[in-house]
């Protein structure tokens, strides 16, 4: 059985914590940043979770994370 390729695109955007669960960055902060408020543009630095329906999707694409 040949090795799995790791799907790059996916290693980029994800990453897996100890306990399993995937982790991500929050979208829409990328432009027209300028009429997001402060407070709005703050919370969206913070990283969250895949959602659980997701997350077998994405470990597919990441054999070895």
């Amino acid at each position: 059985m040949p090795k799995m390729k790791t799907h790059r695109g996916a290693a980029k955007r994800f990453k897996l914590t100890k306990n399993g669960k995937v982790k991500r960055a929050k979208a829409y902060k990328s432009h027209i940043l300028t009429k997001k408020s402060a407070k709005r543009k703050k919370n969206l630095r913070k990283a969250t979770y895949a959602s659980r329906a997701e997350e077998k999707n994405i470990k597919r694409l990441l054999p070895y994370a």
